[in-house]
Order: structure tokens, then C-alpha cells, then sequence
């Protein structure tokens, strides 16, 4: 393990020590890497949240990547959404996004995730009694649900999903991994021009409807790509690793299925102490600067830590634990901070808090099926996730 590799790494559900380490002594630690502009690794929570609030200082612009044109990423990889734009762009889009998002907005939905959880379980049923809780629950639920959010017609689901997965690996070439997004967003640019000549009841059929002249088919397909990464994978790392915790932890579980409002904190809780995307999108200095008392030069690239600044004890004491009476909805840091903060965030919510409390329903003497120390964690991930969880019952 090098300082370059310690923000990606776990030891279960755990941030690896490391981390822990240089959040005590190094806030602001400059990572060596063999290319591009220097990488600063932010690791404390108020340094964190200074960073994600500050788009005067700080930029998400893709074109900044440029800097890396040596190891063959250009600008025209940029995989565009909300994530890599800067405003006037980025509230431009969020703007016409947002409302999609809203509660109101949303609640529609709740009785198609309910039947999508319930045919989850169903085919679990068939196939027990035992089975692999990340392909049969934690991964078709959240699939399916984006598909159901932006409309994506019943004959192209295979095709789309395909192009969920693998997005967040960094195991292998960092180049595969931007390779992947391109052609994703190719796919996705062919899916909006299918939507713009016939308009579907979901989210990019709604665009199209009330903005389709303001937008073009790539920023459409940006939209939907930030759609797919963040709604798809995130939820299905957060709807096994949760899962995993509840099978562990029998008190847990038991609030789960219990009071609503007490299930909703421990929703939150474990939001928070998993923190399945671990670092943030990465920001650019516009100026020089100094962030925790370390200067940083215009152009550099910072990194901000998510998972080590949910384990920071400036928001609470024991948070190297779950422990469901907290309260952290308002100031974890699972979804990000300031403008970039996930804008599908309460959707991710409705999930958990319907999923959660139906597996354990469903199948009240739901058990592992192998020993914790035999699961297999993903090694080096930006989104971090358990690859199977075999469970029986």
C-alpha cells in the first residue's frame, strides 16, 4: 500500500488506519503519483467540506484533466454531467434537474420500487434457500429503479445496464475506466436521440418535453450517464454493505423492521459509516491557495476523502461504530457537499428504507452463508463494495 492508494483502500468495512493517521498529523498530505499535477489528499472534515463548498477557488472542469494528456486522456473523454461541470453550466443543468428530484417528485415512484424489491424477493425465494445477495437483491434493485427513473423502454434495459457496471474499478488501466465512460455516452447519445423523436413518461422524455431546445443530445446523455453511475452502483455497494452490517449485527436488524423513524436514523447512520464512494469528484485550484494550513498551487489537483471525513471526530465521538440514535443526516458526508452534492440523494434514501426492512421481513432467518473473513471486498475503488455475499436461510 502507498500514501497514492490509501484513500481507495478498506479493511472490511473500515477506512484503512492509514488514512486515520494522516488525518491526525497530515490533514492536507501531497500523494506521489508518477504523472499530471501534484495531488493533494484532503482528510479532515472541516477541510473537506471548505473544498466541496468552494466553487470560487476550486473547479470540477474536466478540461483541467488535460494536464494528464501525457498518459493519453484528453479533453475529449470528458464524460460530461453535473459532475465535471462548473457553473454557469453546472447550475444550468442542476436547475432543470433538480425539480425531478424533489420529494413530491419522487414519492410517484414508491409503489414501482416497492414491486421491484418484491419481485427481487421473489426470485430469491425461487432460487433458495440460498443465493448470492448482491446479484439477486442488491444489484437488480437499484438497475431497475434507474431504469424506471429515466424511462429507459423494457427493450433496451439489457443493453443499458451492461454499461453500469465496471464504471468505478481502478484496478486496471485508468484508461479502461475513462474508455468505459466514452462508451457508455455513446450509447446514451444514440438512447436520448431514440427519446427526443418519441418522448417517454421518464425523466429524459421529461427533459425533452420542457427543455429538449435548450439541451443537446450529449449533455442530455451526461445527464443520464450521472444518472446511471450515481443511482446504480453506489446504491447496489450501500444495499449489500448495509445488508451485510444488519446480517451481523441481529440488534440492528431488529430496529430495522421496527419503528419507522428509528429505522430511518439507522438508514442514515449506516450511510454514513459505510460511505461507499469514497472520494469525492476531483477539484482543481483555480489560484494558489492553502487549505489546512498547507499551500497549494493553482492547477494542482485535490482529492477530497468522503470516508475519512465521516469518521472525523469533530462531527461525534465513536464513529468508528454504528450506532443507530445518532443523528448525522444533516452532516455526514456520504452524498458530498456544496453545489455537487448528489442531487439523487433522497431517492437513494427511498430505496434503503424500503429494501432494508422487506429482506429482513421477507426472510427472518436470513443468515450468512460463509464466514465473514471469506467475503471477497473490492480491492481499490473509488465506490466500495463487497463482490458476493452468500447468504441462506
Amino acid at each position: 500500500m502507498t500514501e497514492a492508494t490509501i484513500p481507495f483502500q478498506r479493511q472490511g468495512f473500515d477506512p484503512v488506519a492509514a488514512i486515520g493517521d494522516l488525518r491526525r498529523r497530515r490533514p492536507v498530505t501531497r500523494l506521489e503519483v508518477p504523472i499530471g499535477p501534484p495531488i493533494w489528499l484532503v482528510t479532515r472534515y472541516e477541510d473537506v467540506k471548505a473544498v466541496l463548498g468552494d466553487t470560487e477557488r476550486f473547479s470540477n472542469d474536466f478540461s483541467n484533466i488535460t494536464a494528464l494528456e501525457e498518459a493519453g486522456i484528453s479533453v475529449e473523454m470528458n464524460p460530461g454531467g453535473l459532475g465535471f461541470a462548473d457553473p454557469p453550466d453546472h447550475t444550468r443543468l442542476r436547475k432543470l434537474l433538480t425539480p425531478e428530484f424533489t420529494m413530491r417528485r419522487l414519492k410517484r415512484l414508491v409503489p414501482r420500487i416497492e414491486a421491484i424489491v418484491t419481485e427481487a424477493l421473489d426470485e430469491m425465494e425461487r432460487r433458495g434457500p440460498g443465493v448470492d445477495l448482491v446479484e439477486t437483491f442488491a444489484l437488480p434493485i437499484p438497475a431497475l429503479v434507474v431504469c424506471e427513473l429515466l424511462g429507459v423502454r423494457y427493450e433496451d434495459r439489457v443493453e443499458f445496464l451492461r454499461h453500469a457496471e465496471d464504471r468505478f474499478d481502478l484496478s486496471g488501466d485508468i484508461l479502461a475506466s475513462i474508455g468505459a465512460m466514452s462508451q457508455s455516452l455513446d450509447y446514451l447519445e444514440d438512447l436520448v436521440a431514440r427519446e427526443r423523436r418519441d418522448p417517454g413518461d421518464g425523466l429524459l422524455g421529461a427533459l425533452l418535453r420542457e427543455h429538449g431546445e435548450d439541451l443537446d443530445d450529449r449533455e442530455l446523455a451526461g445527464i443520464a450517464d450521472g444518472v446511471l453511475t450515481g443511482g446504480h452502483d453506489t446504491s447496489t455497494s450501500m444495499l449489500a454493505l448495509g445488508s451485510l452490517h444488519l446480517l451481523t449485527n441481529p440488534d440492528h436488524a431488529k430496529t430495522m423492521v421496527g419503528d419507522d423513524a428509528d429505522a430511518h436514523d439507522l438508514v442514515e447512520e449506516l450511510l454514513r459509516y459505510m460511505t461507499v464512494v469514497q472520494v469525492a469528484f476531483p477539484r482543481f485550484a483555480r489560484e494558489d491557495l492553502t487549505v489546512g494550513g498547507q499551500d497549494i498551487a493553482k492547477g494542482d489537483m485535490v482529492l477530497c476523502s468522503l470516508s475519512s471525513a465521516n469518521r472525523d471526530d469533530a462531527i461525534g465521538a465513536g464513529l468508528e461504530a454504528v450506532a443507530p440514535e445518532r443523528s448525522t443526516s444533516s452532516s455526514h458526508m456520504a452524498f458530498g457537499y456544496g453545489i455537487h452534492r448528489c442531487v439523487g440523494a433522497e431517492l437513494a434514501r427511498m430505496e434503503l428504507r424500503i429494501a432494508y426492512p422487506a429482506l429482513l421481513r421477507r426472510f427472518p432467518g436470513l443468515r450468512m452463508g460463509v464466514p465473514f473473513e471469506d467475503l471477497r471486498f473490492r480491492e481499490l475503488s473509488i465506490v466500495y463494495g463487497v463482490e458476493k455475499l452468500p447468504v441462506e436461510w
